[in-house]
């Protein structure tokens, strides 16, 4: 029998859990994660409505190092969000985690998001990428939901991708001559649906019936990656198209 070892502990895999439990473990997944996608949105209209977007995007587009930082807050952010979603804590103190994640995201895209609602060309973009994420990550989920294939094997090959464009990135905005356009917005969403399959074949097949919250937070940074990449790409053909 399959078991998931998570912080000393060992659980019983959802995939070989009882039928009953692992379908309430499935719901509570992505009922969570369809909370803290509504939360995201709503977040995100708090922070644009309040003044809060446009002090933050004046910030970041004044400012290389504090861009760097922001990347690098996120990043360290997300691991201790992750970290507190994952321990074995009561089920609210892992909520607390995945709380975290989704304010940080919402900061993360807020400067995108100042950008759509300020230029009539791009106002149409979050309701259109939106959909067409939810609709990306629907079709990935019947995939492996249906197909029941085990995706872990990506693992390491998305880790070695996402940090070596995390480190192209970073080249990019201290000066080197690298057009971070098309291309890298187009990998990073190849990325973002690779994430999608892996996580969730890991809900499916390694992840333990009590761990729903840290289930439902990485596939939350899946789709919020997806998202972004997304809304980039087509600002970016809004605006080539302008000229």
């Amino acid at each position: 029998m399959s078991a998931y070892l998570e912080d000393g502990y060992q659980h019983e895999s959802a995939a070989y859990a009882p039928t009953s439990a692992r379908m309430t473990f499935i719901k509570r997944t992505y009922g969570l994660l369809l909370i803290a996608i509504l939360g995201f949105v709503g977040l995100e209209a708090i922070l644009l409505n309040s003044g809060i977007g446009l002090a933050f995007f004046k910030a970041i587009a004044h400012s290389a190092p504090l861009l760097i930082g922001t990347i690098v807050l996120f990043i360290a952010s997300g691991f201790i969000a992750s970290t507190i979603a994952r321990s074995n804590t009561p089920p609210l103190v892992q909520a607390l985690g995945l709380a975290l994640y989704v304010v940080v995201e919402a900061f993360f895209l807020l400067p995108f998001m100042y950008l759509c609602t300020t230029i009539p060309q791009f106002q149409h973009i979050p309701l259109q990428a939106g959909i067409l994420t939810l609709t990306v990550f629907g079709g990935l989920s019947a995939v492996v939901f249906i197909s029941k294939k085990d995706f872990s094997f990506l693992g390491k090959i998305l880790m070695i991708a996402s940090f070596t464009m995390l480190g192209i990135a970073i080249v990019a905005m201290l000066g080197a001559p690298i057009n971070l356009g098309l291309w890298f917005s187009a990998a990073m969403i190849a990325i973002a649906c690779g994430y999608i399959l892996y996580d969730t074949s890991n809900v499916l097949h390694h992840y333990p019936t009590t761990a729903y919250v840290a289930a439902s937070l990485e596939l939350f940074a899946s789709v919020a990656l997806l998202f972004y990449y997304i809304v980039r790409l087509m600002i970016q053909l809004a605006a080539a198209g302008d000229n």
